[in-house]
């Protein structure tokens, strides 16, 4: 009997699980169930609820900053940091009235706590006398004020007359009082026009002022002058003072201190003579010589054009002078004694008709 042999197919499945079995462990698919569901939910709402909470987070925050800058203009606004004092220091010619109404004016206007203290020291800065203003608050109330001073450095005689102290910047500071110390001389020739280029020529004018000072009262020069025109510092003049206030010596623009002396040399030579009380000029802008200018008769010319068109003018050398016709001239005007005495004499002189018997007799013609 024969033995029949059944093949196994490759594509049952029992064959396949059983070389599952012989292989291993069979894999399962994940079931889905209600649990699966809900863990996923709950990730998704956490997810959720982080982003939530960050916009709470910036909401609460501009809140916070809104409440804080609103509490902060309330404060500033408060009498709380209204001004009640002004502490004032460096004050030795600048006015602590003034300062304090205009610390006073200003920050009365937005409180200590919201005061602009630049634009504050900036004000305060164009008041006379002050160079830098050095403002800073005092809680809750106050505002303290360090003044730098200006240092007056010249005394300007102004067209009016008035008598002002100016700084190094060509700031004019004030009046100069009586206990005041009084300058060697003072400085003529200020320009009083406002502007930036006023200014700096002002500046100018007190640089030359200060160099004229240092060298004269070095030379021991500066107590004759009485002051200065520097109206163009290339052409400075000097006027002398005391017993010569009338008379002006004009320097040019370089070797002040030599001019200025080879003048008073010429003006001393010349005070022995009789015409030494009618000089009105001495002039070395030449540098040479000095052209010494005369009073015309009893007026004194003092505009420089005038004077050096009269014809009472002469020149001399800066060691001495020489005669000229015009100063015979000048002399017969400056004595008008000597004129009354020769106007006599001819007044007292006979004349060729008349004699000491009367009328001369005339000749008898002969006759014929």
């Amino acid at each position: 009997m024969r033995e029949q042999v059944i093949p196994q197919k490759v594509g049952n499945r029992s064959g396949m699980a059983a070389k599952r079995r012989a292989g291993g462990l069979a894999q399962r698919p994940l079931r889905r169930g209600r649990d699966g569901l809900g863990q996923s939910l709950g990730h998704r709402m956490r997810a959720m609820l982080s982003h939530v909470s960050f916009i709470l987070k910036v909401t609460l925050a501009i809140v916070i900053g809104g409440l804080i800058f609103a509490g902060y203009r309330v404060a500033s606004a408060a009498s709380f940091f209204q001004i009640r004092k002004v502490v004032i220091q460096g004050d030795s010619r600048a006015s602590a009235t003034d300062v304090q109404t205009l610390v006073m004016r200003e920050v009365a206007k937005t409180g200590v706590w919201r005061a602009d203290l630049e634009e504050l020291s900036t004000r305060l800065e164009r008041l006379p006398w002050i160079r830098v203003a050095m403002v800073s608050r005092v809680l809750p109330d106050g505002i303290r004020v360090r003044l730098e001073e200006r240092q007056p450095r010249a005394v300007v005689r102004t067209a009016a007359g008035r008598f002002l102290w100016v700084d190094d910047d060509a700031a004019l500071l004030g009046e100069m009082l009586p206990a005041d110390q009084m300058p060697a001389f003072f400085l003529r020739g200020w320009d009083e026009e406002p502007g930036d280029t006023v200014r700096k020529e002002n500046m100018e004018r007190v640089k030359r002022f200060l160099e004229l000072q240092r060298e004269w009262s070095a030379a021991g020069l500066s107590e004759r002058v009485s002051e200065v025109n520097v109206i163009d510092i290339r052409d400075v003049r000097a006027q002398l003072g005391g017993d010569d206030s009338r008379i002006e010596v004009r320097l040019g623009n370089q070797d002040f201190g030599k001019r200025l002396k080879d003048a008073l040399s010429v003006l001393d030579a010349h005070r022995q003579t009789p015409r030494g009380h009618f000089i009105s000029y001495v002039d070395l802008t030449q540098g040479r010589r000095a052209i010494v200018g005369f009073m015309s008769g009893a007026h004194a010319i003092s505009d420089s054009a005038d004077s050096a068109s009269s014809p009472s003018n002469s020149e001399t050398g800066t060691g001495g002078a020489s005669a000229s016709p015009e100063r015979n001239n000048q002399r017969a005007k400056a004595d008008p004694a000597s004129q009354i005495n020769r106007q006599k004499k001819r007044e007292a002189k006979p004349s060729r008709n008349e004699t000491k018997g009367g009328e001369r007799p005339r000749r008898a013609r002969p006759t014929q």
